[in-house]
């Protein structure tokens, strides 16, 4: 029997198209996970169903009943709870309260706080019965916030439940305990809609598993026979095997950036490394190690840096303009503090270094600003719904995007990337990684700081290794083993001493 069937539904937001004719079933009693790069439509699909938004056109039918909900309390009247991913709960009062809100217990004209907390403490008994109901939600953790709102869905009656991102606050350690009561849900015969883009997740939860692509079904069918470079592939519309880096093989150019034991007091001590035209030299260690203070370091961002600093065969000091100049950008660790302006458009996001080159007698040519700026939003493939639009509209992979053609369209030879990928969904991921390797393909220097050493192994020509704030081992491409990099990131392996940053010099 299909607790839930969308037919040919379709939903509109100003200046997007969310959903556009999607067709699914979920069978009763099942965990079916619905997947989809930021964009795709997953989370729109169970708000649909939990009654937050109405659908623009086709019909849900649930237990074979055709239903419209008006709002999210008709949705828990018809038994369909949804498990946010931020949380909405009114933290200033207790669990008790929050779990029976609408509904507490009267004595009279008078709220009956032994009822409550009796009641309270029998929605929680089979979920979380160390609760004391008697704490102010605001105090609890979030995994603590996650299993109340999971009890109040039960205590409703909830025979659906739709999790929305579920794990996104959560630890490693909270993330099983959530696993494990979610699992529990199938012996009460309680269906779950389970969105994410954490593939591991899905697979380990799922019994049968939809990918949306641009609001459209791409795949729908059981989690049996799947893995994840499918998923990937049904998401990103090709196979994860085009992605793999086409810049490995290729003659490369001249020394670009050439570092001889620059150090920075308390950051960093003689690092030494070259980067040329052509390859992506990777840059792994633990937190702590340095790296992002080496990349700060390089673009300028840092006065007391010491060491010499070569750009081709100049030696330089390195100041943000001076390096912008240069062609050098740094794409940073944080965009969203030290990268984009989120309020601004954008045009003005994506030519903010080279407003200056875009003016003609002092003043900003919008139509060359316009025009340079559309051409990388079209080669990017940037979603958003136009140029005006506001950086902080994106999603993070687009935003990342962003981040990206801005050095573009200043034209740099070398771009520092800390963390490129870091808070973009799986597709994203895969055509940022598509990016990066087709600008090195094209003759770009890139050195590429990640804590994700399957993108490091994945994409770089060759890798440099951090300790404490040194250097302290290269590896060739074909040297690269992640367990091997691991125990040099760690210590338990000496390595080769460190700074051999110049082999390719």
């Amino acid at each position: 029997m299909h607790a839930i069937e969308f037919d040919h539904i379709t939903k509109r937001f100003p200046g997007s198209l969310a959903l556009d004719g999607v067709s699914l079933t979920v069978a009763a009693g099942s965990c079916h996970g619905l997947v989809g790069e930021n964009g795709a439509g997953k989370s729109t699909l169970g708000r649909l169903l939990a009654g937050i938004h109405p659908p623009d056109g086709g019909e849900m039918r649930v237990f074979g009943e055709r239903r419209s909900f008006r709002d999210p309390g008709e949705a828990l009247a018809a038994g369909i709870a949804i498990v946010h991913q931020e949380l909405s709960f009114c933290e200033n009062m207790t669990v008790a309260e929050n779990l029976l809100l609408g509904r507490l217990p009267h004595v009279g004209p008078f709220l009956s706080r032994r009822r409550l907390r009796a009641e309270a403490q029998r929605l929680l008994a089979d979920i979380a019965p160390e609760l004391d109901v008697t704490r102010r939600l605001g105090a609890l953790s979030v995994s603590q916030q996650q299993l109340v709102q999971i009890a109040g869905a039960i205590a409703r009656g909830a025979r659906i439940i739709i999790f929305d991102e579920p794990t996104s606050s959560l630890s490693e350690r909270e993330t099983q305990r959530l696993h494990g009561l979610i699992r529990e849900l199938v012996a009460g015969g309680v269906t779950r809609l389970y969105v994410s883009h954490r593939l591991p997740e899905v697979f380990a939860l799922c019994d049968a598993i939809t990918v949306l692509r641009d609001g459209h079904v791409a795949h729908t069918g059981p989690r049996a026979g799947l893995s994840e470079d499918d998923i990937i592939g049904h998401m990103i519309g090709r196979k994860l095997e085009e992605y793999f880096p086409r810049h490995v093989g290729q003659a490369l150019g001249e020394v670009l950036l050439h570092v001889e034991h620059l150090q920075s007091p308390g950051k960093f001590s003689g690092v030494s490394l070259s980067v040329r035209a052509g390859e992506i030299v990777g840059l792994a260690g633990l937190v702590g190690a340095g790296r992002t203070e080496l990349a700060e370091a390089l673009f300028g961002l840092d006065a007391r840096v010491l060491g010499t600093v070569r750009l081709g065969d100049a030696v330089v000091r390195p100041r943000p303009g001076d390096m912008i100049e240069r062609g050098v950008g740094l794409v940073p660790e944080d965009r969203k503090r030290h990268g984009l302006v989120p309020g601004m458009s954008l045009v003005d996001n994506m030519t903010l270094p080279i407003m200056a080159r875009l003016a003609t007698v002092g003043w900003l040519s919008r139509r060359r600003q316009r025009a340079l700026a559309g051409r990388y939003l079209d080669q990017l493939r940037i979603r958003a719904p136009g140029l005006t639009a506001a950086a902080a509209a994106l999603s993070g992979g687009n935003q990342q995007k962003v981040m990206l053609s801005r050095w573009l369209a200043a034209d740099c030879r070398m771009l520092i990337l800390d963390e490129p990928t870091r808070g973009v969904d799986v597709g994203a991921k895969a055509e940022i990684h598509a990016l990066i390797d087709d600008l090195a393909a094209r003759g770009m220097g890139i050195l590429l700081i990640s804590s994700e050493l399957p993108e490091l192994l994945h994409l770089s020509s060759r890798l440099l290794v951090m300790r404490e704030g040194r250097l302290v081992a290269e590896l060739a491409r074909d040297e690269l083993d992640q367990e091997r990099v691991l125990r040099l990131m760690t210590g338990h392996e000496a390595g080769d001493g460190g700074q051999t940053g110049d082999r390719h010099a």
